[in-house]
């Protein structure tokens, strides 16, 4: 197998993580509002993601340095065609890290207000325009013979592109529904569950109807097993949560998530960014490539520090393990600790 093959497997599995990880704290931000009617049920959503969500962000910035070192040329176009829409995610995600940390400044409850909007927004933006983004990036985008973006924003928004917005939308708040009953007790974990039975059917609609109409489009036989197995395990996580298996409601749309990105990456390959204008101008693993020499550098990185990272998230979770309710919140916190370290009473 080509290094550059390695490297397109290896951008795939980052992407795949971060959809796992960072999906089920967007939820959990998407449902503050909905979930959270007293400021303690509020915390105690909070408190489930607070040690974990900056972890989940990693994945995000090392699939874009390993895009850029690995894939200049693909990282080059992408920032250039979707400029807009990743600085709006970008900026959705600096506003989101700063009311995790500014809410529990102040015991005013518009203050906290303002922040768990900006929690919610913060959220649900980046969630919609993943979609949208990768939903272009498989159907491809209008490239010249240079490998530049020859569209505007409204070329990027077209019926198939929102389809994928409303997929991760639909996907992340149903994941964090089920991570919130996991990771929850009392009442907060009640609605939690009533919400993601409430939330279920059209999030299957809009799935099944976004992967068949990618996999009639571009789709080969890898890709559609992929698809009919991400099909399968979302409607076996809707099964498991009217049983009150919570634990494996949440695994359920988490390989949802695994085998839906995983089918889309599938899809896209040998490309990396089709071109509509002339297939001759898509770039691909070969033409979009670092040289051999970088790629081998990169590998003995990646093969050296990536156990690291996965050994030591893995212990964060483990760690903090255990459900959360009212009782394990201070009874005080004004002026202190943000949510990440709130989140350390939970510690067993």
């Amino acid at each position: 197998m080509a290094l550059t093959d390695v490297w397109f497997i290896l951008i795939a599995v980052l992407w795949i993580g971060y959809f796992f990880l960072e999906g089920f704290d967007f939820g959990v931000g998407m449902l503050l509002p909905v979930l959270g009617r007293k400021e303690t049920d509020r915390r105690v959503m909070i408190n489930t993601i607070g040690p974990v969500w900056d972890g989940n962000e990693v994945w995000l910035l090392v699939a874009g340095g390993a895009t850029f070192a690995a894939f200049p040329e693909w990282y080059a176009s992408l920032f250039s065609g979707f400029y807009l829409a990743l600085l709006l995610i970008l900026l959705a995600l600096i506003v989101r890290g700063v009311a995790f940390e500014f809410r529990h400044h102040s015991d005013s409850p518009r203050w906290r207000s303002g922040w768990d909007q900006a929690i919610f927004w913060g959220s649900a933006v980046p969630a919609l325009l993943w979609g949208v983004a990768f939903a272009n990036i498989v159907s491809g985008v209008p490239l010249d013979k240079d490998h530049d973006f020859t569209g505007s924003l409204l070329t990027l928004l077209n019926p198939y592109a929102l389809l994928g917005g409303l997929v991760t939308l639909g996907l992340f708040t149903l994941h964090g529904a089920f991570y919130l009953a996991l990771k929850t007790d009392g009442d907060v974990r009640r609605r939690a569950n009533d919400l993601a039975k409430r939330l279920a059917a059209p999030t299957v609609v809009v799935s099944a109807a976004f992967l068949l109409w990618t996999q009639l489009r571009e789709g080969g036989a890898v890709s559609w097993a992929l698809s009919v197995l991400a099909a399968a395990a979302l409607l076996a996580a809707v099964a498991a949560s009217w049983r009150g298996r919570e634990g494996w409601a949440f695994t359920g749309t988490g390989l949802t998530l695994v085998l839906a990105v995983a089918s889309l990456f599938a899809t896209l390959y040998p490309d990396v960014l089709p071109s509509t204008t002339d297939a001759a101008f898509s770039l691909t693993t070969t033409n979009a490539a670092s040289s051999n020499y970088t790629l081998t550098v990169m590998t003995w990185v990646a093969v050296l520090l990536t156990p690291v990272v996965l050994v030591y998230q893995g212990y964060t979770y483990w760690v903090f393990r255990r459900r959360i309710s009212n009782r394990h919140l201070p009874a005080h916190d004004v002026g202190g600790p943000s949510a990440h370290r709130e989140s350390t009473t939970t510690r067993p």
